[in-house]
């Protein structure tokens, strides 16, 4: 007879995740200055309802009580991001001390419960002075699409690993840097609201390029013990037919999700195909003798971000709507590619955010990534899903997410039992937040918020997922707990 339960290996990871403008507020204490996403939800029109991440879960002033969340719920793992102009307020220069304490006392209290810290140095929150400029002349900025960004990135790298260095030993550099370029430079729907797709392109590789010598920076700051990797949100692309037409379109969309990320890190090259479907939108001579030396740094583990796959087609000649996940917006994040493929909604039930759930692109991801990086261990870095979750008589129960769980869970399991080396696994998110352009319209969090309050409440599914980290064993018949 099978086991009741789904036993995951010995040592797998349990634990959280959460990004600094999503919940610490406190965005003008300290020294922190204006980042990338200040000013743009500063915007109007630019996030649902006008909400900002100014206060945000005030986690800057309650992080201890969130410490004893995560150890209320037995999760033996952190991932948070450092906010950067909370510790380089203009993304040059010395380092904000204060800024750096708070990191300091927070990991301190993350380690006196047990608990693993894994720091992701950057998740979108760019100074906003290296996009705009500094005021009244000096270094004339221009965000992800120049290069000084990068060797920026490294500087401040520098500066966290000297910092935190001798605690922390999970260090990632960039969070979903897809996001960052074609989301932030070319669909204009996240942080820095530019619509242009060169300069999506000229972010992307100049992302890859942050990786790599952040990257080497660390390594030079850090003890031998320390793991560094990256988080990226491959994307499940799946083609609408097995024609040739569509069977292309994937292929293009590969090429612009995927493989304009994994190709420089992992292989220290772009592809032929990326490079021939773009070149009416740029002739990519950004890309510098030795810059695809340095964007292929040796890796000690991959995160794998998943939320639901891709279904794409030739471009219907009655310009079928997209729905590409991300957001809406009148501008493409897919240069070279907009006018040539048409997306279509997976099959399936949807989460909150309209987006399908479909626990096997997590499986197929895990396994496409075991074979294109042998050897480099896995995480997933995030994964969970946003539910119109309601307080009734002082509980949340949030059986949806619960069954999303359990279904992505035993993907992960069943990647594992096939070859797969993922050592652990990162709900999103610890609590609910600030979710970006749909501001706090959205609840992704096993633990419910109360944005006037700021009392937290665990959901069903915290008490259920804590059930399954403490036993390390998944009950094979979905049950809230």
């Amino acid at each position: 007879m099978p086991d009741a339960n789904l036993r995951f290996p010995p040592g797998f990871l349990w634990g959280a995740a959460t990004a600094a403008y999503q919940i610490e507020g406190a965005a003008r204490e300290d020294g922190r200055t204006p980042s990338i996403w200040d000013a743009f939800s500063h915007t109007p029109g630019k996030v649902l309802g006008g909400d900002t991440g100014d206060v945000a879960c005030d986690h800057y002033h309650r992080w201890r009580e969130d410490v004893r969340l995560l150890a209320d719920l037995g999760l033996k793992a952190y991932r948070f991001s450092v906010s950067w102009p909370r510790v380089q307020p203009t993304g040059r220069g010395p380092a904000a001390r204060r800024g750096l304490d708070f990191y300091r006392a927070l990991v301190d209290e993350l380690l006196a419960h047990g608990i693993t810290p894994m720091v992701t140095l950057y998740h979108w929150d760019l100074p906003q002075e290296l996009e705009s400029g500094l005021p009244g002349g000096g270094p004339a900025g221009g965000g992800w699409p120049e290069r000084d960004t990068a060797e920026r990135f490294a500087e401040y790298a520098g500066i966290v690993a000297g910092a935190l260095g001798d605690r922390v030993e999970l260090w990632t550099t960039l969070n979903e840097p897809w996001c960052s370029a074609f989301l932030g430079y070319g669909s204009g729907v996240h942080a820095p609201g530019r619509t242009d797709p060169a300069a999506a392109l000229r972010a992307a590789h100049h992302l890859n390029l942050a990786h790599g010598l952040g990257a080497r920076a660390l390594r030079a700051a850090l003890p031998a013990r320390a793991r560094i990797g990256v988080s990226l949100n491959p994307s499940a692309v799946r083609p609408l037919t097995s024609s040739p037409a569509d069977l292309d379109a994937r292929r293009r969309i590969d090429a612009l999700a995927n493989r304009v990320f994994t190709g420089p890190m992992l292989r220290g090259a772009y592809d032929d195909d990326l490079l021939a479907d773009t070149a009416r939108v740029t002739d990519w001579a950004f890309v510098r003798d030795g810059d695809l030396d340095v964007t292929r740094q040796p890796l000690d583990f991959l995160g794998i971000n998943y939320y639901s796959p891709a279904v794409v087609s030739a471009a219907s000649p009655s310009g079928a709507p997209r729905h590409d996940g991300h957001g809406g917006g009148d501008h493409s994040p897919w240069p070279g590619a907009d006018s040539l493929v048409s997306f279509h909604r997976a099959p399936g039930e949807l989460t909150a955010m309209d987006w399908p759930v479909d626990p096997t692109g997590l499986k197929d991801l895990l396994l496409e990534y075991t074979a294109q990086a042998p050897g480099v261990p896995l995480y997933v870095t995030e994964n969970g899903a946003a539910y119109d979750d309601k307080p009734e008589g002082g509980a949340v129960h949030d059986p949806d997410r619960v069954r999303y769980l359990h279904g992505h869970l035993s993907a992960v399991h069943a990647a594992i039992r096939e070859g797969a080396d993922v050592r652990g696994y990162f709900l999103w998110s610890l609590m609910d937040n600030f979710e970006w352009a749909y501001g706090y319209s959205k609840r992704f969090g096993a633990v419910y918020v109360d944005y006037e309050t700021q009392r937290r409440t665990p959901k069903s599914s915290a008490r259920w997922y804590a059930k399954v980290a403490a036993s390390g064993e998944l009950p094979r018949a979905v049950a809230e707990g």
